[in-house]
């Protein structure tokens, strides 16, 4: 067989792959939100929240006027046209109604920028105050994976609470793939948060967490279990994850699971440490494994 008639034959048995599996291949039916764009928005995004740290080149201060009202420009128009994708895609609305939401909730993101830079040099200040090894604010800003994490969750939690399917789960998720740390853009989370090392972090989407909270790498806040309708189907919705209260502290590896479960004020959860219910303010949980030591018998 020649290569030609190999390769039609392949082509034909792909193309014929779409009609079997029809939930992975999106033809002829109303577009979805460009993956590249939103990134390329967040991206952006990221280097309106911090100039000369994120992004090519710092701007001067004479071109910074010029430099932040040519991205607005731009962020709105692009991250409008997505957003209106995204709930044209959702299907309850108008496309009218769904381009007034899509432009104001951008809007709403784009006005609420000098607040999340505050809350973004909180979060920098609490990494650079509650790490040791940390140099310099600098630093923290230029290599934490924990800032990428944190401000790209900030910027699609605006979104999230707007009302804009799927883009605040894809701007989270790219974060997660750059930083290994998985933030919901639903959870909710004060200030001062800093989380050191991070790989591994999950925190769910009905999370709650309060001011100056710490944890370290592999921490989980979950969900203890999934109900299930008449269907069999999983239940969606409800709260499922803890609620973490001000200057709370869990250590590596831990595991909070259930959305009945509280972490009280000052609380400090050791490594390793399996919850599933609550603890007052003030307590200190931690796993105590019993070390044997035996002489070695020489050979």
């Amino acid at each position: 067989m020649k290569v030609t008639d190999e390769l039609n034959r392949i082509a034909e048995e792909i193309t014929e792959s779409y009609d079997r599996y029809k939930r992975t291949a999106h033809l002829d039916e109303r577009p979805l939100p460009s993956r590249e764009t939103v990134l390329e928005v967040l991206r952006d995004l990221l280097r309106l929240l911090f100039p000369g740290y994120m992004g090519k080149g710092p701007p001067s201060r004479r071109t910074v006027k010029f430099f932040v009202r040519a991205l607005v420009d731009s962020i709105y128009v692009r991250l409008s046209e997505e957003a209106e994708k995204a709930l044209l895609y959702q299907g309850d609305r108008s496309p009218e109604e769904c381009r007034s939401i899509a432009q104001e909730s951008v809007l709403r993101l784009l006005r609420r920028i000098p607040e999340l830079r505050r809350l973004l040099w909180l979060d920098v200040q609490a990494a650079y105050d509650g790490d040791p090894a940390a140099k310099s604010h600098e630093e923290v800003m230029l290599s934490y994976p924990c800032i990428t994490a944190i401000a790209t969750y900030r910027v699609a939690h605006e979104l999230y609470e707007s009302g804009i399917p799927l883009i605040p789960r894809m701007m989270t998720e790219w974060a997660h793939s750059e930083t290994g740390i998985d933030i919901h853009p639903g959870a909710k989370i004060g200030e001062r948060f800093f989380i050191d090392h991070g790989t591994g972090v999950v925190i769910g989407e009905t999370t709650t967490i309060g001011n100056d909270v710490k944890m370290y790498q592999g921490v989980t806040l979950g969900a203890l279990s999934f109900p299930k309708g008449p269907d069999g189907k999983v239940v969606k919705g409800g709260k499922r994850h803890p609620d973490i209260e001000d200057g709370v502290t869990i250590y590596a590896e831990a595991t909070i699971l259930g959305g009945d479960t509280r972490i009280g004020k000052g609380s400090v959860i050791g490594g390793n440490v399996w919850l599933t219910s609550s603890v007052p303010p003030g307590t200190k949980v931690t796993v105590t494994p019993k070390l044997e030591f035996q002489e070695r018998e020489e050979r």
